[in-house]
């Protein structure tokens, strides 16, 4: 981990408008004057919300990729409850490509495909169904994260790896994880299970890690 300086930041990449991702968003953005993009829906909501600043650039994504320097970013549609989530694929100027997928309720063909090639994918393991389902949170918040719009979890994330491995991917950060209602134990050993049972060797055919619940202006090198 290393600290990150603020001058090599280009532009900030937006998923949805929930809270949690951007509630810091105006502040840092207007004080360092970084532009933002995400999807047009994302970017209404915001508005609706109330939730713009005159300070920052936003600017609304289409079908083609976003250039920042000499690196270009794919959004790609994610399920979540949310008026329009995205993940995306950066292109790196080597030709190596990292997805990041988080806040998906569900791995679609869309997501799988954007994924497909990626040397790096981020994906959410979010939540141990179990943990979930005995913990404390409301019935309705319960059935909201397990629904299709939902979050990913340890074992839905680990179903797909294999797929991913077979298709390119060597690296894999286990992300978005749940501080209530999932360890990073649990999200690596499903992971492996699901990796090992397809004959797959860490460290050979991949590397594993998990991003930190809360991180303190650290970054993660790939």
């Amino acid at each position: 981990m290393n600290q990150i300086d603020i001058n090599s930041v280009r532009a900030i990449f937006i998923t949805h408008e929930h809270s949690d991702h951007i509630r810091g968003l105006n502040v840092f953005a207007g004080k360092h004057k970084i532009p933002v993009y995400s999807t047009k829906g994302t970017l209404e909501a915001m508005h609706e919300y109330s939730f713009v600043d005159a300070r920052v650039s936003y600017t609304a994504m289409d079908d083609k990729p976003v250039t920042v320097g000499e690196v270009s970013v794919d959004k790609f549609r994610t399920s979540h409850d949310s008026r329009e989530s995205c993940g995306f694929k950066i292109n790196m100027p080597d030709g190596r490509k990292i997805a990041f997928a988080t806040d998906l309720g569900h791995i679609s063909d869309e997501v799988l495909t954007s994924a497909y090639g990626c040397d790096v994918v981020v994906i959410e393991s979010n939540h141990d169904v179990r943990m979930l389902q005995n913990g404390s949170y409301p019935y309705q918040l319960k059935r909201r994260i397990l629904s299709d719009c939902g979050h990913l979890s340890n074992e839905a994330c680990a179903s797909i790896l294999p797929n991913l491995v077979k298709n390119g991917t060597t690296r894999f950060l286990l992300a978005h994880l749940s501080a209530e209602n999932n360890l990073p134990e649990l999200a690596i050993q499903a992971a492996l299970m699901s990796l090992k049972s397809s004959k797959m060797q860490v460290d050979i055919d991949f590397t594993l890690s998990v991003a930190p619940v809360q991180t303190k202006g650290d970054f993660i090198v790939f």
